[in-house]
């Protein structure tokens, strides 16, 4: 046991001055002999082999495989990606890092027909900088494989390729029918086609929209993905799209291409690794098909936006460079799985990414100099009187509101408005919703108002048969407590009208304005304000302090005298 000891220490030595002394350049890496290799190709392949002989055995084995065209071959022939896999099992992170290095090393090396790399299986230990690098070198490398499909430019001529064409028209349109004579086939042809959403100019042969590089073949590889490995969501975007309005459809092949090009910008695919960068994510190692699920995830939410923007084909680029910050400002949170992504895309919707820019635009250093800041105090009562009069207007001209608690088919109604004079709130019955002159029949004083409650606390939100309510109807409900001991209780009809009414209740009573769309409309009011106001000092550095007042002038002998 101990000579076992001693010998394995002195090995660990003597590979390590070995690939010292081969880094200084003084030896070329093809001299290295065949034995050599297979030796320490043995170490790395030994199940119980000392750490410090391991790390140094795969240390060797990367300079040779970079440094040596002629030994790749033979490295590759003793060591596989799969042994190499297994390394990545261990807890020692040291070890992993070398072996990922020896797999990038032979990723770089090797020919189009060995480049197969597995997902990492990837611990909760914090990643050091040096694997972090490995890990991105890793990714940029497998992301690298799709540049030749990239690049590729499809054959409209080619048989093969326009099958998957129609393959991805028989999914959507399950049209295993044949129509009959040639001239109706091609007719259904070109009308699906179209529904797919490919160029205007290209619904006879939608293959010639794959011939521009890149995205070339790729975006049709991806299509074909979403098609068949998760067909009710292509399904289901393809048809949501067709029975749109012509103005309003989201086109499909248009996107996904478009989709297909933008996600490679993005991931930079084709480009070498950068030395030093170690900007990885950790949710492209934990899928077998991680681009392809990326893509998926991306479509739909491009579709999302879409509807979100009830965009035209007019907006289609506008659209894509929503899509674009909304993808990127995910993959900036590091998402660790693609579930997680999903989640992180979610709330990046449409009206949250104008939140951001709007904030981010307020939060330039400009905006944040004591001169600004106290313009901003200054205008923000202004706003305020100006969102409360608004509220005061709503009300005086009412709303109609449904019934709580009515089961008949035929639903019933009722209105009220606030008084001119913002004395006394009128409401009463209406048979339908109101077309013209309403009738109110019940008064109740602004003074005699106690408070305003919202949800769970209204009284028609307690009753037993409110409990059956869904939660979107609690979040819509609030209702007026007025003496003696009375409560008039509403349900709005959407969350605007709530706000709108919680609003100017509380700016009835002389209490604050708490709602979401306060907020949004005072931001929003307050930045149009202020860049009007700013309008003239556009590109003028505002400075932090007022410029200092000049001293007294020792005789006032310059003033001129009229009299």
């Amino acid at each position: 046991m101990v000579m076992s000891l001693v010998f394995g220490e002195m090995l660990a030595f003597t590979l390590t001055a070995f690939l010292e002394l081969m880094d200084h350049g003084i030896v070329s890496w093809d001299l290295i002999s065949l034995s050599f290799i297979k030796q320490i190709a043995g170490y790395v392949n030994q199940p119980m082999v000392d750490v410090s002989i391991l790390q140094r055995s795969l240390a060797i084995l990367e300079s040779i495989v970079l440094n040596s065209h002629s030994l790749y071959q033979r490295v590759a022939q003793e060591i596989t990606v799969g042994q190499l896999i297994a390394h990545l099992q261990v807890s020692n992170q040291e070890i992993q890092t070398y072996a990922i290095a020896l797999i990038n090393a032979l990723f770089l090396k090797a020919p189009e027909d060995r480049r197969q790399v597995s997902h990492i299986i990837r611990g909760n230990r914090p990643i050091k900088a040096e694997m972090a690098h490995q890990l991105y070198v890793l990714q940029v490398l497998t992301f690298n494989l799709l540049e030749e499909r990239m690049m590729t430019k499809m054959d409209p001529s080619d048989q093969m390729q326009r099958d998957i064409i129609f393959e991805l028209r028989r999914i959507a349109f399950d049209g295993d029918s044949d129509p009959g004579g040639t001239e109706k086939r091609k007719a259904m042809y070109t009308k699906d086609y179209k529904m797919l959403g490919f160029t205007v100019s290209n619904h006879v042969n939608p293959a010639v929209d794959f011939t521009q590089t890149p995205p070339g073949m790729l975006a049709l590889d991806n299509m074909l993905y979403l098609a068949r490995l998760h067909q009710d969501t292509y399904i289901r975007i393809v048809l949501e799209n067709s029975s749109r309005e012509d103005k309003h459809e989201c086109p499909f092949g248009r996107c996904a291409i478009e989709l297909t090009r933008m996600l490679c910008e993005i991931l930079q695919v084709g480009e070498l690794p950068n030395e030093g960068c170690n900007d990885y994510h950790p949710m492209f190692f934990t899928h077998d098909r991680a681009w392809e699920e990326f893509f998926c995830i991306c479509i739909q939410l491009l579709n999302k936006t879409w509807k979100e923007m009830r965009a035209t084909a007019e907006d289609f680029n506008k659209v894509m460079q929503v899509v674009r910050e909304q993808i990127t400002r995910a993959l900036a949170m590091k998402p660790t799985s693609l579930d997680q992504l999903k989640s992180k895309l979610r709330a990046l919707s449409y009206s949250e990414i104008l939140r951001l820019r709007q904030s981010e635009r307020m939060s330039q250093d400009d905006f944040q100099s004591p001169p600004i800041i106290e313009l901003r105090e200054r205008i923000q009562p202004e706003i305020l009187e100006l969102i409360k009069q608004q509220r005061l207007n709503r009300l005086c001209e009412g709303s109609c509101f449904r019934k709580v608690g009515n089961r008949r088919r035929q639903e019933k109604f009722w209105f009220c408005r606030l008084s001119l004079n913002h004395k006394v709130l009128h409401y009463g019955d209406l048979d339908d919703p109101p077309q013209g002159e309403v009738p109110f029949e019940m008064l109740i004083p602004v003074s005699d108002i106690k408070s305003v409650v919202t949800g769970k606390d209204c009284p028609h939100m307690k009753e037993k048969s409110a409990l059956k309510q869904n939660k979107e109807v609690l979040e819509l409900a609030f209702s007026i407590l007025y003496d003696p001991d009375e409560a008039l209780n509403f349900v709005a009809p959407n969350k605007y009208e709530y706000c709108v009414w919680i609003d100017g209740l509380s700016a009835l009573l002389g209490r604050e304005m708490n709602s979401d769309l306060t907020r949004s409309d005072l931001d929003t009011l307050i930045s149009m304000e202020m860049k009007l106001r700013l309008l003239d000092l556009e590109n003028i550095a505002i400075p932090d302090a007022p410029p200092p007042v000049p001293k007294e002038p020792s005789t006032y002998n310059f003033t001129y005298n009229y009299g």
